[in-house]
């Protein structure tokens, strides 16, 4: 049996996409209060995603406005704005820039650099073509899954409140979850 992942993904179109945020997402989850996981995601990305004729020397680069920032609560969501942790008044934003592409069983690796905080880490996505084909306003869409976790504390992201009864308020590991839909540029006339 073959390794999928060093197959062309069906319907494989090479060029330079626009991630759709109108139609992506990035979400985040972090343990909270030692008991279960509070969600939020990321209103405000952009992004291009480069796939070359060999799949395998694609790339991609995005940054995410981290005062978009939301769990369905405005005064969680202050917080998470503020010095304590993202800090968005010195840091507005976070940024991927992918170093390599990787087969890994029926999907693919990612490499790339993450910068958060004012500091830069490698870090690996798991990463899902989900598909390739035309939409219906006569353009060519991509579709791509990938998730990763980080530590803050990695990021210098270190603010935490312990609970009384042991553990801490907040935890170290956040998981970071994309769905991506794009959009390939039309060659220009």
């Amino acid at each position: 049996m073959s390794n999928v992942a060093t197959q062309i993904p069906p319907g494989y179109v090479a060029g330079t996409w626009d991630i759709d945020p109108v139609h992506s997402e990035v979400s985040f989850s972090v343990r909270h209060m030692m008991v279960s996981k509070v969600r939020g995601r990321f209103g405000s990305f952009q992004g291009q995603i480069t796939t070359g004729e060999d799949h395998l020397a694609s790339s991609v680069n995005a940054t995410i406005d981290l005062a978009s920032v939301d769990t369905n609560d405005e005064t969680r969501d202050n917080h998470l704005r503020s010095p304590d942790f993202l800090d968005v008044e010195n840091h507005k934003t976070m940024s991927f820039t992918s170093t390599s592409v990787k087969p890994r069983g029926d999907g693919y690796v990612v490499e790339g650099e993450l910068s958060l905080h004012g500091v830069t880490r490698p870090v690996t996505l798991d990463l899902e073509p989900n598909g390739f084909g035309p939409d219906p306003f006569g353009g060519t869409r991509a579709g791509f899954s990938a998730r990763t976790e980080i530590n803050r504390k990695d990021f210098g992201i270190a603010f935490n409140m312990p609970l009384e009864g042991g553990g801490v308020v907040v935890g170290d590991k956040i998981q970071i979850t994309l769905e991506v839909e794009a959009v390939l540029q039309k060659p220009e006339a």
